[in-house]
């Protein structure tokens, strides 16, 4: 790590804690100490200050040091993008492989009701800069939309409407077919406020029906994930997301035998339980 003082929440998602965000709330909860001092929102370190996160060491790293791996996860409707839930519901951080020393940092989210493209990385500035608005990323979604488009609909929603929380537009709008209450549409946005393709059908009197992100940049949902499953992203996809973020381009670490048999046994693990069969009434004689 350099010598320049950086904030502490971005060297705590640089080492794989979390987000950016989730690093604030740890700091703002009391969670995170520099020196022995409890750390508050604001703070900067340097490489030599002496860091901990629920009284355990973290070891601060350069962004150069930071392994920079992303792997791609289709997400099935009734998952949360949240890493714990207190009712027990299914999160999309059960399915992932597990890592050693660092986490799995989401590159934004997605509703318990859309299913899809999820891409997280262990690299936390990789993942701040594709979420921040100011990086303008394409995300593409798939839309099943319940009664019947006007033409002046879709204008609306290209010209821009104003929503609760501001203005909003989709940049493009293409018909995919069907009819009646089965039409397909997809639609391109570039942010990730929330629920905000819905909110913008809604603003027509329209409602969403399926939704699904298909396109995340120049990332396309593939083959390679089916429903609830995951694949790593290889070195040329991880460069082209490099390449948007304004970062320099890293080469991805390769991984090790443990990681490997781990991985796999991960991937092969975690499967939807199926519905257990009533036993047979025993035959009378």
């Amino acid at each position: 790590m350099s010598t320049t003082s950086e904030k502490l929440q971005k060297v705590l998602a640089r080492a794989g804690l979390g987000s950016r965000r989730e690093m604030e709330t740890a700091i703002s909860a009391g969670r995170v100490k520099v020196n022995g001092r409890v750390a508050t929102l604001g703070d900067r370190i340097e490489s030599r200050d002496k860091v901990t996160f629920d009284d355990r060491p973290v070891t601060l790293r350069g962004a150069e040091e930071t392994p920079r791996r992303v792997i791609m996860y289709n997400k099935p409707e009734g998952e949360l993008c949240t890493r714990k839930d207190p009712e027990g519901r299914r999160t999309v951080f059960d399915r992932l492989p597990r890592l050693k020393g660092e986490r799995w940092i989401a590159i934004g989210r997605l509703d318990i009701n859309t299913s899809g493209l999820l891409l997280f990385t262990t690299d936390g500035e990789l993942a701040n800069r594709l979420m921040h608005p100011s990086t303008q990323i394409e995300r593409e979604y798939a839309v099943r939309v319940m009664g019947e488009v006007r033409k002046e609909q879709v204008m609306a929603m290209v010209e821009g409407v104003m929503l609760e929380d501001g203005p909003a537009r989709f940049t493009d709008v293409q018909e995919f077919g069907g009819e009646g209450i089965n039409t397909w549409f997809h639609v391109v946005i570039m942010e990730g406020r929330n629920r905000e393709v819905r909110r913008l059908w809604e603003s027509q009197g329209l409602t969403v029906s399926r939704l699904k992100r298909v396109r995340y940049g120049n990332i396309f949902l593939d083959k390679r994930a089916k429903a609830g499953e995951w694949t790593e992203l290889n070195q040329d996809e991880i460069d082209d997301l490099s390449t948007m973020a304004g970062l320099a381009t890293r080469k991805v670490p390769e991984l090790t035998p443990d990681e490997k048999n781990r991985w796999s046994r991960d991937k092969h693990k975690r499967r939807p339980v199926q519905a257990m069969r009533k036993p047979k009434a025993p035959r009378k004689h």
